[in-house]
């Protein structure tokens, strides 16, 4: 006896329920493709992320952004994104339908939000794409990837946690000096801004690095060095990196600050306490 279309594994059988009309062999059949946007803070940007969805092929009306932090454990566009994908997905199955990001670190904070949402997809039929990062290309739940995918995601969060805690350590040490903030002191925000804005024009440090004087400190007049540079833009980079791992650090150190650590007692307020 045949099996009916509907009682595919893992479809349970409900009373009622209709069995889908068979797929006509001859219809062709294409990628469609469901954009996903998302940065963590207000003062990031999406328009890059969305150019390089754009420029992918994806229409406007398929790519869906927020600005939100992997803190937060619901994200109402990226939920509205799978949805959209699942029902695209129900409606043409003849079709690859790709749920498409720039990047991994979009997604979710860590490796387990990142397996869950690969276990989501398989279940729906669904495939990742990753325009960016370290693992681009377009990756099949059901395919050899998978644990590929599960070792790049505990990566992104291994390396989360570093950036935080060496961001922790810096503002502590800073502290310790009676000092505020982890941007080092030999190159001001005003300083790094010019170096971006000047490197995005095409000149080296090389060339920017004699323009930048020191403003304060017992070098105040003097160019900052090389290697003060590149230090300083790779701390800029792990921040837009993941930002929410800096805002946590932070969060963690006035945390640790605000803790009230009771006085020594003197010997004569011991005996009186008896």
């Amino acid at each position: 006896m045949p099996t009916p279309a509907d009682r595919a594994p893992g479809r349970p059988w409900r009373p009622g329920t209709q069995s889908p009309a068979p797929i006509n062999p001859d219809l062709p059949s294409a990628d469609i493709r469901v954009g996903y946007a998302r940065c963590s803070a207000l003062r990031q940007e999406l328009d890059s992320q969305l150019d390089a969805l754009g420029k992918h092929g994806i229409p406007r009306d398929k790519i869906f952004s927020e600005k939100i932090s992997t803190r937060g454990r619901v994200r109402p566009e990226s939920g509205e994104a799978l949805r959209t994908a699942r029902e695209v997905k129900a409606h043409a199955p003849h079709c690859r339908v790709i749920f498409t990001v720039y990047e991994m670190k979009r997604l979710g904070r860590d490796a387990a939000e990142l397996t869950a949402l690969a276990d989501h997809l398989t279940a729906h039929g669904l495939v990742l794409e990753m325009l960016a990062g370290p693992l681009p290309g377009i990756y099949d739940p059901t395919g050899p990837g998978k644990p590929l995918f599960a070792f790049f995601a505990a990566m992104t969060e291994t390396e989360r946690e570093s950036i935080r805690e060496c961001t922790l350590e810096g503002l502590d040490i800073a502290a310790r000096k009676g000092k505020h903030g982890g941007q080092p002191p030999v190159i001001t925000d005003d300083m790094l801004h010019t170096v971006l804005r000047r490197r995005a024009n095409g000149e080296s440090v090389g060339q920017i690095q004699p323009y930048l004087i020191i403003p304060t400190g017992k070098r105040k007049g003097r160019s900052s060095s090389v290697a003060s540079v590149y230090r300083a833009l790779a701390e800029h980079a792990k921040r837009e990196a993941y930002p929410e791992a800096v805002e946590q650090a932070h969060a963690d150190f006035a945390a640790m600050s605000n803790e009230t650590v009771p006085e020594p007692r003197t010997q004569a307020e011991a005996l009186k306490s008896r």
